[in-house]
Parts: C-alpha cells; structure tokens; sequence
C-alpha cells in the first residue's frame, strides 16, 4: 500500500521538483535572447556590463537584469572558452543568485555555473568572493572563469598563501575575488588586529559563493580557525611524560574508540602516580595537586596520543616532522598542528623535535565567519544529506539540480564479509576482472594504511597500479585525470574536493601538458598532439564498451557523503559506469555499531569462508549507523556554535570599537570617558555612599589616585576638611587629572598625543582582549562538570563569561588611564612608531574540537619581496615559492 506522501509526490512531484519546474520560465527567457546577443560584436556584448550598472542605478534590481545578465554571460562563456550553459546550468546559477545551495552531480560544471550569479552579483561593484577548497582551485578557476569576466569588463583577483597586503588589498577590491575558506578567515582576523584603516585588506562583506559548500561549512566547520602566538617551551616535559605511557597495562586506562576519549581508572591514577614521582616530575605524591595541573594535562594529551592516534593513519613522520594527514582528503596537510599540546605529545611518542605551543590572540567558528555575510550560497555535488544543518545554522535551502543527462551508472549492494582477508581477496578478483575487460577501477579507501595493504597485495598478484594518498600527492591532479584509462587501476585515500575529473579514456589535455613538455621541434610537437587525441578517443571507446568507469569502495565512511562523492566520479555527463561497496565486520563502522553480535548470527546460519551477504536490507542498516554518527557529529557542531555564540557577540563588539577607534581622528573623549569612570569607580570602592568621612577609606583612595595619577594629592587631608563630601572628592580629581592632561598635550604637541592615546588605546583593548580569549578557553574546558550539580553549563558559561567580559573593559579602562598619566616619550618619537602590531610572529591554526587538529597556514613578511629571498622569512617546503614562478617553494628556491 502505498503512503499517503508517496502517493502525493509521484501525483504532483516533490518540493524539490516543483521549485526546479516553477525556474524554467526563466530559463526560457534567458534562452530567447540568445539569437539577439549572438548577432553583437565582442565590443558590443562586452559593453552590456556598463549598462546593466546604468540600470542599477535607476533603481532596477538584480532581479530585474538577471535574464538579461546570464543570457550575456552565456554568450561570453561561448566565445571565450568555447563552452555554452545548459539549462540544468542556468537553473542551477539562479538557485545561487537566490541565495540557496545548488546540488549538482559530479561533472555537471559547477565551475562554469558559478560564473553566472558571480557575474550578475558582481555588477554592482560591492565585490563578490568565491570561495575553494585549496589554492590550486582557487588559482585555477580564478585564471580560467575569470577569462569570461574580464572579456565582460570585471576585474578578477586571487588570495592565496604568499600573497602579501598589498597584493591582498588589491584582490580584495577586485569585482570578483577567489580565495580559500582559510585565507578569508584569516585575514579578517589579522584586519582585526591592525592599527589603521589604511593597513586593512579587506573591504565590507557582500556575497559569496562556496565551492564544495559541504566540506567548508559541514566538515571544516568543526575546527575554528584561531591566530596564536608563540609561548613558552615545554618540551622536556612532554617527553618525560612520554616514557612513563609504554608502562601503563591495560586496566590503566578505559578506551571509547566510539567518541575518541581515553582516560585513566582509578588503579592507573595511581599506577601513573608512581611512575611520574621516579621520573621527577611530580610535584609530591598526589597527580591531583594544584601545582600539578600541567602534568594532568600533558599525561591525558600522552595518553590520547598513544592509544587514539596511529602512524600512517591519523599522521605520518617525514623529513624529522610529524604531519597530519586530513580525514576527508587523505592527503598531508603539512603546516597543520594538533592543538592543546597533543602534537607536542605526539611529537614525543614518535621521537621528533617537539616544537612550541601557542596562545590564542584572535579566533572565530566558519559559522560565524560565513554568516557576516548578508548573501551566501554553495554548490557541491552531496548536500542533500545535510539539508537540515544548512537550514539551521546558515539559513541555506539545498535545491537539487536534474542532470543534463540521466545517470547511467549502476550502483551495486554491498557485499559484507566477516573479515578483512576476505574482503580484500574479493575486491582483488573483482578488479582482476575488470582490468581483463578493459575497465578502468577507482578505489576507495579511508586511510593511506587501507591504500598501502591493498597496494601491497596488488603488487604480489602482479597487478600494475597507481597509488593516490597524502605521501605521493604531488603527482594528484595527474593520476586522477588518467583514471579514466582503460589500463588504469587507481587507489585513492578518499576523493572530497579534489577538482579533476575522470574523463573516460584519459584527459587529452593533461597528457598533452604531461608528454610535449620535452618537444622543442614545432612538427614532431604537433604530431604527437594528434596522436594522443586518437589514442583517446580510441581508448574511450574501448573503456565505454566495458562499461565505464567502475568505483570500489573498501568500506563505508562514517558520512555518507563521503561515500557518494566517491561513487560520483563515475558515470559524469550520462556516461555508463558502475559503484560497489566492500565491507567487512572487521571496519571501523560496523566494529563500533555492534558487529560482534552480528558476528555470532552470520556463524549460527552457517556463512562460510569467502562468502559474503548481499540484501537492500543490509544497505539500510548500514546507512542508519551513518545517519546516526552524522547525528552525532552535527551535535558536535551544534554545541561549538552554541558556545562560540557567546564568544561571537562579544568579539563583535570589540571588533566594531576598534575599527571606531581607527576610523577617529582622534579618541581624546574616549579617554576622557574611561578616565571619568576610573575616578569613579576608585571613588566608589573608596568612599561608601551617603557616609560620614570617618568611614571614608582615605588613606587606600589617596594610595590608588597616586598609582593610577601621580598627582601628588593630598586626599588623606581632604577627609578632614568642614563640608567635603564624596562630590567633591570626584569634581577635584576630575579637574586635577584634566589639568595634568592637558599639560603633557601642550608638552608633547596635540598631534603626538593623539597618536599614543589611541596607540595605547588598541594595544590595551588587544592585549586584554587576548588574555580574554584565554581565560573564556578555560571556562569552556570545566564548565561542562556543571551539570553535574543539576545546572545547564551553556546558561552558566553565558553568565560567566558576560561578567568576564565586563571585568575585562573595566581593566581596559584602568590600564589606558595609567599608561596615559605615566607614558614618557623621548624627543625624537614619530607617532609612526606605534602605530602597526609585527604580524609576522603569529601563527593561523585550523583547531577541530573531536581530534584537535590545527590546521596552521604559512604567514608571510608584509614586506616581502619576491625578488629578495632576504624578506622572505620561514617559507612552508609546500608553499607556493615566494618569487612568483608557481611552482612550490621546494621545487624552486626551496630546493636542496
């Protein structure tokens, strides 16, 4: 019997559908204007970009130039880079310009479709950022769509790593700007620790558009993105903790693999105790000592070090470091820091040079970031899964886009095995045969130990391979474009965001780039380019006669997403391929989702060696062990934000006071405010209200008035005069510390004055600003033991953390009162002096809540000077090379 909901959208369709149907009278619009355009010379089709902004300023909306706007950018993408929009396109341009998230399968152009709310967005001149997921697209795309805007009168900029301020605040004032999810971060963090207007690069925010929406604001948005700087070094700590772990026994320590927690049993705390007061590292005999909070500290970051993290899977040693190896994309992430001193332990646990930790001077969530923002959209090719997230934290509706042509790929049940031999045994013979039919095989696998242990078996079986993971990503882009081949058999750790599509049969240009490099004579160069355009098209008919492009998955991901972006990259453009998931009761997922219970069923019915299960029933089952670990992970999500709230709204009003205090010429009635309630509150605390001055404190407000002042007053006397009374204290304090004010204004000149009163001003704000960030970082670590005492830790952390901050300006206030009464400035300052932070010490780093990652960027010299490697500083071996050939630091300058 079919459901009432079924019945209704197989009569009238989905919500889906019936948005995507109510769009195509637009399309229709935009297509009847095609004739007209195709008849206008370059200049003319060019010179529709200055009308469109005649219009705007008529008072004619975006809306009311959008058919006209994607028609022309139809055209120019035609002429320029010889690729027209299709309609499935159009719609999926509009959707963006309508502020939602475009769901459009792998390979349908979602770089092309971008270009056209880009376009249209653009026109206004109020800049439109497009955001990636790495450098090499942002550069990419940047270079190859920015042909159609430019040939239409736009100017395109790109933000990558290496790029310096001026550079920057150039591309940052471009029409449209690509830049990474990290980049744009950053420097609005960094903008916010600068000391004039004229030193920011970025300009208001207006529109963005996000390039694999679903990896930026989903699976990144568990790490905030923090700029630290350094702090003292504990590394001879770390690694005497480090000895005393290989010690401990089993009934030490109690392991959750399900939430990634390990910690000590009672039996352990003691077993630790003992082992710690040999080492002499314990303060006395007991772990829990106040004095001894850092060493619990670096023992649990050891302990998780030692029993959660495994080489080759969570991270790798290479050249004397440790790098982390990203879980979405397998691939190093070289510069990346674990945070809270895990690295440093991990650092100690494998025996390399243990580097220093930071502290935090400026952080904020991709939430938060994504949401100043007043018009944001995303494209991808998996959203739908997390449609409701979208909807929650960002206000983005998920709009599924038709294909241009219908999917002919198949995708198979999986097949579960009880053990991991088996499984692979499997997934051997079925890529034995497919290579023996000329089809090419794309693997899948969840971590570069899973890519190796495969590889190695294809090796012994003499099975030729290539091999995609974090430790050979420098050939990336080549290996996945000739993935198409019919020879070819590919193993990939995860396939998130990798920009490169599998053309079947190979991708003509990337072999042309790859094998003519070395053809200096212009015949031989061009013969060989016809020869691998007919090997191609010959291959591809092979590979489309043996069915495409078949993708094995080695087991499920934890997200279901991941595992249909790796099924994505076959069948693109209607072509014909296949998908098959292998799984075993050995995986991480089902091992954590109750699989011994299934285990003993499976023997009971008698499944024998080699033999697998296959039933929808299965498939069900594993998808709602996903569903619910990306439940859990939203949760995750959900709870960082609810907290990072709190922070957000206060780091908003420091934010906006400081651009205030930058954008004023000058701040002397701030200081004249802050100076009147110090007297205040020294007043206050001194003198009770409505008191006789026999209660007075007057000898402790005549010690604070000459701390805070150094007026030399007499306020003990005053207690004693006929008639004074706490108004009149205030009023003579007020006119003595004007008076003083106004004699160091006439010493050093008004300018000079103005220039430290607002100098101090901003350094006092950060400086405690700073010490804020680090202490609402503590209270977040214990508040969550409030619950044990039956209250709501979010209620509490937002009451504390109010107070905090209160606390925090009344210091602020203090501190640039007493700097002001006291600073000495010799004859030779120029106010210049103090007027720009040294940038060049802080480090950006990328910290995820679950496994504490740090995702740390390379920082450049503002001076920097690509033709003096002097100015370059500590340039990061995989950064793009300062000098600007494009190729990395270690391959140009950087070379050994």
């Amino acid at each position: 019997m079919i459901g009432l909901g079924k019945l209704t959208r197989k009569l009238f369709g989905s919500s889906n559908d019936r948005y995507v149907r109510g769009l195509k009278a637009t399309v229709e619009a935009i297509n009847t204007k095609e004739p007209a355009l195709q008849a206008l010379s370059d200049e003319a089709l060019a010179a529709r970009t200055q009308e469109f902004r005649d219009r705007l300023k008529k008072g004619e909306t975006l809306d009311d130039i959008l058919i006209d706007a994607f028609a022309t950018v139809r055209e120019a993408a035609h002429r320029v880079l010889g690729q027209r929009h299709y309609d499935v396109q159009l719609i999926g341009g509009i959707i963006l310009h309508q502020g939602k998230i475009t769901e459009m399968k792998t390979g349908e152009g979602k770089t092309l479709v971008a270009t056209l709310a880009t376009y249209l967005n653009a026109i206004e001149g109020k800049g439109v950022h497009v955001v990636t997921v790495n450098d090499y697209l942002a550069r990419r795309d940047s270079d190859w769509m920015g042909r159609v805007y430019r040939f239409l009168g736009l100017t395109v900029g790109v933000v990558v790593p290496g790029v310096d301020d001026l550079r920057r605040k150039e591309a940052y004032a471009c029409d449209i700007t690509y830049a990474t999810n990290n980049e744009l971060g950053f420097d609005y963090l960094r903008d916010n620790m600068k000391y004039s207007r004229e030193m920011l690069v970025q300009r208001a925010f207006n529109f963005a558009v996000v390039d694999e929406v679903d990896s930026i604001l989903i699976d990144e948005a568990r790490t905030p993105l923090i700029i630290s700087g350094p702090s003292e070094d504990k590394s001879e700590l770390y690694a005497a903790v480090d000895v005393i772990i290989p010690k401990l026994v089993a009934g030490d320590y109690d392991l959750d693999e399900k939430s990634r927690q390990v910690t000590l049993t009672e039996d352990g705390t003691e077993h630790a105790e003992r082992l710690l007061e040999a080492t002499g590292v314990l303060h006395g005999s007991n772990l829990y000592d106040s004095e001894n909070v850092a060493v619990v500290h670096h023992l649990n970051q050891a302990l998780k070090a030692h029993k959660l993290f495994q080489l080759d899977r969570d991270y790798i040693v290479k050249d004397d470091k440790l790098i982390i190896i990203d879980e979405f994309t397998g691939r190093m992430m070289d510069g990346r820091r674990y945070s809270e001193g895990l690295h440093q332990a991990l650092e100690a646990k494998e025996h390399v040079e243990i580097q220093p930790e930071n502290q935090t001077l400026a952080s904020i969530t991709f939430q938060n970031y994504f949401r100043l923002y007043p018009k944001l959209a995303g494209m991808t090719g998996t959203a739908a899964t997390e449609a409701t997230e979208f909807a929650d934290i960002y206000g983005l509706g998920v709009i599924e886009v038709p294909t241009h042509v219908q999917i002919q790929r198949i995708d198979d049940h999986d097949e579960v095995y009880r053990t991991d031999e088996e499984k692979t045994n499997a997934i051997i013979t079925l890529i034995e045969d497919a290579q023996k039919r000329g089809q090419p095989v794309l693997v899948g696998t969840v971590s570069i130990e899973k890519s190796e242990y495969l590889a190695e078996k294809l090796k012994k079986r003499g099975i030729v391979h290539n091999v995609l993971n974090a430790r050979y990503h420098e050939q990336e882009a080549y290996i996945i474009s000739q993935a198409g081949r019919s020879d070819a058999i590919t193993i990939a750790t995860n396939m998130a965001g990798r920009g490169t599509d599998i053309q079947l049969g190979g991708n003509v240009d990337m072999r042309i780039a790859n094998e003519t490099a070395d053809i200096t004579d212009e015949a031989a160069r061009e013969k060989r380019i016809a020869e691998i355009h007919a090997e191609v098209a010959v291959d591809r008919q092979r590979v489309l006669k043996a069915g495409g492009l078949f993708v094995i998955g080695t087991e499920r991901h934890e997200s279901r997403r991941i595992d249909n972006q790796l099924r994505g990259r076959s069948g693109r453009q209607g072509d014909p391929g296949r998908s098959k998931f292998f799984l075993s009761l050995q995986d991480d997922l089902m091992r954590i989702f109750g699989s011994e219970r299934m285990d003993g069923m499976l023997v009971k019915l008698g499944l024998e060696d080699g033999e697998a299960i296959i039933h929808p029933w299965i498939n069900r089952a594993i998808e709602k062990a996903q569903e619910k670990v990306e439940a859990r992970n939203y949760e995750v999500r959900k709870n960082l934000l609810k907290y990072d709230n709190v922070m957000n709204d206060q780091r908003k009003v420091i934010y906006e006071q400081r651009r205030e205090i930058m954008d004023a010429p000058e701040v002397a009635e701030t200081i004249t405010d802050m100076r009147y309630e110090v007297i205040e509150a020294l007043v206050a605390a001194h003198i009770p209200a409505r008191s006789y001055p026999e209660q007075w404190n007057a000898v402790g407000l005549d010690a604070e008035v000459e701390r805070v002042f150094s007026l030399g007053l007499p306020v003990k006397d005053w207690a004693q005069e006929e008639g004074v009374d706490e108004t009149i204290v205030r009023e003579r304090l007020h006119d003595h510390a004007n008076r003083k004010m106004a004699e160091r204004a006439a010493n050093f000149g008004p300018e000079t004055l103005r220039s430290v009163e607002k100098t101090i001003l901003l350094q006092s704000l950060d400086q405690h600003w700073k010490e804020h960030l680090s202490h609402l970082d503590a209270l977040r670590q214990v508040v969550g033991l409030r619950a044990y005492a039956q209250r709501d830790p979010l209620n509490e952390y937002r009451t504390e953390a109010f107070t905090m901050f209160e606390s925090m300006l009344a210091h602020v206030r203090d501190q640039v009162t007493l700097l002001l009464a006291h600073v000495q400035l010799a004859p030779q300052f120029m106010p210049s002096e103090l007027e720009e932070p040294d940038l060049n010490q802080f480090h950006p780093q990328h910290i995820d809540p679950l496994t504490g990652e740090n995702d740390a960027l390379p920082v450049f010299e503002t001076g920097l000077d690509p033709n003096d490697p002097a100015t370059w500083a500590h340039v990061p071996r995989n950064a793009p090379c300062p000098c600007g050939s494009g190729k990395k630091f270690k391959h140009c300058h950087g070379a050994m």
